[in-house]
């Protein structure tokens, strides 16, 4: 889904840009609710997990891969302002590090990622916890149906804006029925394995996760010998967290790692689903070089090591240091103005499952 330069002409560009400054103001400045001296650390490794996992195209279809666009699982385990600051820091990584996704349509690149993908999703999300028993379970289905959902959301989002600005004329309809199809496909794969991560986070620190932030357990009695829900309304915490914020940072950290570091070597090398569809329908050649292309990261390899398993294992695991870095100390710097702002110590509020 990453726009290259050359798709989009540079007036409609430069207005996606001021709306994607407006976006990341936006979200910093909601983020400051949504981040304590818990989440902040999560919200970076959060970033640095969609970087590594967007390296892993995986087939969808006859010469068409696909990869996780991570708004749903952002905007899920952080919170929707947070998740769009995650997405964007993402973004800015790789245009400027890896020369994926044009640096003058970064712009478009954040409004139909960040402000369209997390949006989207989130109210999925929210809507279906609302509607489903307030379980746990609920929460991973939840995740599932918003990450498929937002995916071929987003890319009508990016056929909107070709339809105002495209540099190649097309026949709008076709370009619309072609994104919306094979991004359905792809959203199967995002929804998989956002609900896989969702759940695998909330059964060892579901505290943790904001999504679930307002799901608790009923006081169950035993009656009979058969466990019935108690009469009292106030409900009980669950059962301490299994495992540290440190040891579920560290075990975060050294997944991305790997999956950068070394799966993402049997990624598919198919175009993906915007790739596929330009060359389909006509818009491919429109493309210019990116302003980075010299970059000794570009197309995730580092250009002094000849060996492409290694130059890509090393690209990788640069990308999701790079990552890491930026989005903590944002993240971290977000926080803290939340603490300053107030004149005290945030203490997150008590959540369970």
């Amino acid at each position: 889904m990453h726009v290259p330069d050359g798709f989009i002409d540079a007036p409609t560009s430069a207005v996606a840009g001021v709306i994607a400054v407006g976006t990341v103001a936006v979200s910093l400045r909601g983020a400051r609710r949504e981040l304590d001296e818990r989440t902040a650390p999560l919200a970076g490794l959060v970033a640095a997990f969609i970087f590594a996992v967007q390296m892993l195209n995986f087939p969808v279809a006859a010469g068409t891969s696909g990869h996780l666009l991570g708004g749903a699982l952002a905007a899920i385990l952080v919170g929707p302002y947070t998740g769009m600051l995650c997405i964007s820091v993402v973004l800015l990584m790789q245009g400027i590090l890896f020369a994926d996704g044009g640096l003058t349509a970064l712009g478009v690149n954040i409004t139909d990622m960040a402000l369209v993908g997390v949006p989207v999703a989130y109210l999925v999300f929210r809507g279906l916890v609302k509607l489903l028993p307030r379980t746990r379970r609920s929460v991973t289905v939840a995740s599932f149906v918003s990450a498929l959902v937002s995916v071929p959301a987003a890319a009508l989002a990016f056929t909107l804006l070709y339809a105002i600005g495209g540099t190649t004329d097309v026949p709008i309809g076709k370009v619309a029925a072609a994104m919306g199809g094979v991004h359905v496909l792809i959203g199967i794969g995002e929804a998989v394995i956002t609900a896989l991560t969702v759940g695998a986070v909330i059964a060892v620190r579901p505290d943790l996760v904001y999504g679930a932030r307002d799901l608790r357990q009923p006081l169950k009695l035993r009656v009979g010998g058969e466990l019935v829900d108690a009469p009292a309304a106030e409900p009980v915490a669950a059962p301490a967290a299994r495992t540290s914020r440190r040891t579920l940072w560290a075990g975060g950290l050294v997944t991305s790692l790997v999956l950068a570091g070394f799966v993402s070597f049997y990624a598919s090398a198919s175009p993906d689903g915007l790739e596929k569809v330009a060359e389909d329908k006509g818009f491919a050649e429109s493309a210019e070089e990116h302003a980075n292309a010299d970059s000794p990261l570009a197309d995730y390899g580092v250009s002094s090591v000849d060996n492409a398993r290694l130059s890509g294992g090393l690209a990788g695991v640069i990308g999701v240091g790079a990552t890491v870095a930026a989005g903590t100390g944002v993240f971290w710097a977000v926080r803290r103005r939340r603490g300053d702002a107030e004149g005290t110590d945030v203490s997150p509020a008590g959540t369970s499952v």
